[in-house]
């Protein structure tokens, strides 16, 4: 006798000829969906023997899901749920926004209190790691659960699913890019961080920039002016002749700064940023362009799947990037 296959809401979105996220939709907001789709969803459950409904413990594939992220630190966190709240349209779920600490400016930064928010039923935490205590909360409570943009630095076997862009590639897109234009020496422009409690964007992607070149790395709080750091590190005969910044914007004041100071970019010195977006493509900055939008509609399908009780195989999800080459290099 073979082993029975698993009835899930994939198997159902097969068996109907449909997406997920229609499944989703017959089951939870009848009235978004023909009454002719809504009866193959039906015929396809009934068929498989998916009971159309929640499971004890589960939360409902219509539901709402706090998304919480260091949004007020990075604005790129708002593209990631910008590609949430397209695939959201699809389904019955309702996205509500929590704004965290950046990691990089906290000695501590595992986040060990989950968000707090009445009716919660699902969540999405971006760029700050959680503490055992959260993933023990999040498990107890059968919160359904999904990150991204977050690496620990000890990991454990309850980690939950995770959606990465390959930023080790991203570096080495990056260090190729620049080799191959003669620069041998590239200073790294990057925050402070100040907890090794998890392994940062800039760490990988540092180390796939080395493959290829000899950095420096230069720091510089958030908001504070990278010039004079960066001159500094501009000046001697073996100085380097190329930055990369952790971020466009970072990139961005890098620039403003370097040609208030009389150099001229890329003749004197290159700059590639990493993220692209409306100021990378407005400054002719040539950057690794990070898939965002995607990112958030992987890491909520991901939840999809999770709060229809189907844990499957999937617990990582990694994205490529890509290199934007404009004028500044």
């Amino acid at each position: 006798m073979g082993i029975a296959r698993k009835v899930t809401i994939y198997t159902v979105a097969e068996r109907a000829g449909v997406s997920i996220s229609t499944v989703s939709l017959a089951i939870n907001a009848p009235h978004r969906v023909s009454a002719q789709t809504r009866a193959k969803v039906v015929a396809a459950a009934g068929a498989l023997g998916y009971r159309i409904g929640t499971a004890p413990g589960r939360a409902a594939v219509g539901t709402r899901v706090a998304v919480a992220a260091p949004f007020s630190t990075y604005a790129t966190y708002f593209r990631r749920f910008a590609g949430m709240l397209v695939r959201a349209r699809e389904t019955a779920i309702e996205l509500t926004a929590h704004d965290l600490d950046s990691a990089a400016s906290a000695a501590a930064p595992l986040l060990d209190a989950l968000p707090a928010r009445r009716g919660i039923e699902g969540l999405i935490v971006m760029g700050v790691p959680l503490g055992s205590a959260a993933m023990r909360a999040s498990r107890e409570a059968a919160l359904p659960l999904v990150l991204i943009d977050v690496r620990r630095a000890r990991t454990v076997g309850d980690d939950a699913p995770v959606v990465l862009v390959d930023d080790e590639a991203g570096g080495r897109l990056a260090g190729e890019h620049l080799s191959a234009r003669g620069h041998r020496r590239v200073i790294y422009l990057g925050e402070p961080q100040l907890s090794q409690d998890y392994i940062s964007a800039g760490m990988l992607r540092m180390r796939g920039l080395s493959e290829f070149v000899e950095i420096e790395r230069v720091t510089c709080p958030l908001d504070a002016d990278p010039t004079d750091a960066l001159l500094s590190a501009l000046s001697g005969s073996e100085a380097p002749t190329a930055v990369m910044a952790n971020h466009d914007d970072l990139a961005s004041r890098a620039w403003r700064g370097l040609a208030a100071s009389g150099l001229s970019v890329p003749d004197d010195v290159a700059i590639v940023g990493f993220d692209d977006g409306p100021l990378a493509d407005g400054l002719g900055l040539t950057t690794v362009r990070q898939p965002f939008e995607e990112s958030g509609r992987v890491a909520l399908d991901l939840l999809i799947a999770i709060a229809a009780g189907d844990n499957g195989p999937v617990r990582r999800v990694d994205l490529m990037p890509s290199l934007v080459v404009r004028s500044s290099t």
